[in-house]
Formats: structure tokens, sequence, C-alpha cells
């Protein structure tokens, strides 16, 4: 325990929690565009869930440290010629979830625009959300999430309490902030449409961070990688349009996009 109080572990506690909160902004911005699709009532309950598993995970996987290392490994060789890959755990659970991102973002996209309103023989309205489902979809994204986040607190320290700790303090810190985002996200459908936005970049820099870490080389092109500081650059840049756009627009009225049974939201209220 004594360890833990020196002025080198306590800066590496500082470093790692921020860094952790950065890489927890995108699972922030997924749990709350999921979640945005329950009832006002659940989204609260939802968000608590998936951050409560995204922590959980975390602190498994470091339990698990040796298997976590162990999927950075190649475990099989593809030679056909024009294309060539050593693939890992890591680098196919990072592809599989970036697809998985992209597929789910523009399934967003489509049901705000253009998803379901009343069913033509029923009447009834389509679409509705239940709990069990956003968890289900939260806990999906999150593993490819914590592998992802894991293995970049391995590279800053080896002392796993250390990591344990920030893992539960960053945790913490976006629980509280979930809300507040959540009600900003409801209440301003163009960030709602930037964030999903955001998820497609996401997706697509997991999937070429998967080829890469799986060294494919295609018609001899080795798969580069994409530096997370130009996507965090870009977010961010976005971000302060659109806020900026919003301080100048405050009177004006926003468009409306379909809520969680296929309904328009109004008054940033679901």
């Amino acid at each position: 325990m004594t360890e833990l109080f020196t002025a080198e572990s306590i800066i590496s506690l500082l470093t790692l929690t921020f860094l952790e909160i950065v890489l927890g902004i995108d699972n922030i911005i997924f749990i709350s565009i999921a979640a945005n699709k329950l009832a006002r009532e659940d989204q609260a309950r939802a968000r608590n869930i998936g951050l409560i598993l995204a922590m959980g995970f975390r602190l498994l996987l470091l339990m698990g440290i040796s298997f976590v290392i162990s999927l950075s490994k190649p475990f099989t060789h593809i030679d056909s010629g024009w294309f060539r890959a050593e693939l890992t755990g890591q680098s196919l659970i990072l592809f599989a979830g970036g697809l998985f991102l992209l597929y789910k973002a523009t399934s967003e996209i489509h049901h705000k625009l253009e998803g379901p309103g009343e069913d033509e023989v029923t009447g009834q309205t389509t679409g509705k959300t239940t709990i069990s489902s956003v968890v289900a979809q939260i806990a999906i994204t999150n593993i490819v999430f914590s592998i992802d986040s894991i293995l970049t607190a391995i590279g800053l320290t080896q002392n796993v309490t250390i990591m344990m700790i920030a893992v539960v303090l960053s945790v913490l810190v976006m629980m509280f902030f979930a809300g507040p985002v959540g009600r900003f996200v409801n209440e301003h459908p163009t960030i709602q449409m930037l964030g999903l936005a955001f998820l497609i970049m996401i997706g697509f820099m997991l999937v070429v961070e998967g080829a890469h870490l799986s060294e494919v080389i295609i018609f001899n092109q080795p798969i580069g990688t994409v530096p997370k500081g130009y996507l965090y650059f870009a977010i961010a840049f976005s971000l302060l349009v659109e806020f900026l756009n919003i301080r100048l627009r405050k009177t004006q009225k926003p468009v409306q996009l379909r809520g969680y049974e296929g309904q328009p939201l109004r008054d940033g209220m679901i």
C-alpha cells in the first residue's frame, strides 16, 4: 500500500484516470444515444447500468490481465498472395466492434430521421425499445471499449491496483456527467446527429486499428493506423462549432427527431 502514495504512483493514477475518462467519452456518447430511445424515467437507470457494466468489464479484465495480454499475440497466419494477415484476438474484437458501431450508428440515424411511426395496419406506434435490449447493446460495445482501454492502461503502468483505482474513479466521474450529457443530447437534435457521426468515425477507426494490429497487407499495401489525437480533435472542433451555433440561434426552434416509440421528440423530452 505504501507504493500507492509515492509521487510516481500518484502521477500515474491521475494520468491514467484522465486517460480513462477521455477514452470513455465515446462510451458515454453511445450510452446516451442508446438510452435516448427509452422512456425518460428509464434513461438514468440504463445509463447507470451501462457505466457499471463498463467498470465491471474493466475490473474483470484487469484481474485476468494475462488473458488480455495474450489477446495481442497472433494465433493464426493468412497468406493468399494478395492478402496477408496475422490474426489476434484483440484485432478481431476491435474489427467486429467497429463494424457493430458502424451498423448501429447508421441504423440510429435512419431511425431518428426516417424510422417507423404508426403501423399502417394497426395504427399503433412501432419501434419501442426495452431496457434489456439497450443494456445488451451497451454490454456488446463495452467489451470492445474495455479491451482497448485496458491495453492502453497497461502501456502506462504495470501496477494493477493503480489501474483498478483509476477505472473506478473514471467511471464515477462519467456517472456524474452522464445525466447532464444525456439531457443535453435529448434537447439538441444536432448533437444527437453529431454523436452518431462520431460513432461512425470511431467505428471506422476500430476497423482500421483491428486491421493494423493484424498486420493486414492488401496488394502489398500495409494497413496503417488512425492516430486517436486526430479523431478527438475532429470531435472537439465539431462540438465547439455546434456550441457556437446553439448560442447564436437560441430562439430558433430545432428540428424534431423520432423518439423511442417512433414519435417526434418535443421540448427536449421523450
